[in-house]
């Protein structure tokens, strides 16, 4: 069971995304906090795995939240869940330590597996925010990713990492190649370790370049 915390002000979301994680029994929902100032100060009494957090805050914005929790609780995986999908505010929020960073409007379906895969080691996005993503690093100059050994990896991974850069999700990935989602995971682990990256935004970055 995986322990979930909420940051979120709008009452109606939080009661939605509550409700949500109430309903599976992989998920024990252990706090919902309507301010970064609120859940700063009772984060720590029952301690999330993964912590959902929306940008937009009343007082401390939820980058500022974000950055402190990490210092504070670096165990604990941050996943954004916001209406903002500028790239301004995407960077700033994985600059400050979210691992994740989802659109509001994604499929409840969505949310939950961003959850599993954020807890697993994953970097979930949103296709269209990991498009921006890939899209801004291939863009902006000074960017140095030559060097990686990109020729220890299989057919296999680059045509992963293909899809990758394309935007696709773990499970669509899966679907295309027709293996189960656990399979791919393995498959991204072992990238991740060839190309010295954490998540799949860097490797994409690296495979890019």
């Amino acid at each position: 069971m995986i322990k979930v915390a909420m940051i979120e002000d709008n009452s109606r979301y939080r009661a939605d995304i509550s409700a949500l994680l109430n309903a599976d029994e992989g998920f024990d929902c252990v706090g919902v906090y309507g301010s970064a100032e609120e859940g700063l100060r009772k984060l720590g009494k029952n301690l999330p795995e993964v912590l959902l957090m929306d940008i937009h805050l009343p007082g401390a914005t939820g980058i500022e939240c974000a950055a402190k929790v990490k210092a504070a609780f670096p165990q604990v995986q941050i996943l954004v869940l916001t209406v903002y999908e500028d790239t301004d505010s995407i960077f700033q929020a994985l600059q400050a330590g979210a691992s994740g960073y989802l659109l509001k409007r994604a499929h409840p379906d969505e949310i939950i597996d961003a959850i599993r895969a954020v807890k697993e080691g994953g970097a979930p996005m949103t296709n269209q925010i990991a498009r921006k993503v890939v899209e801004s690093f291939r863009a902006r100059p000074g960017v140095v990713t030559t060097g990686t050994p990109l020729e220890s990896l299989s057919k296999r991974e680059e045509e992963i990492l293909d899809f990758l850069a394309k935007g696709y999700q773990t499970k669509e990935i899966a679907a295309q190649l027709s293996v189960s989602v656990n399979t791919i995971r393995s498959h991204l682990q072992r990238i991740y370790e060839k190309l010295h990256v954490r998540s799949r935004t860097e490797a994409v970055i690296k495979y890019l370049g």
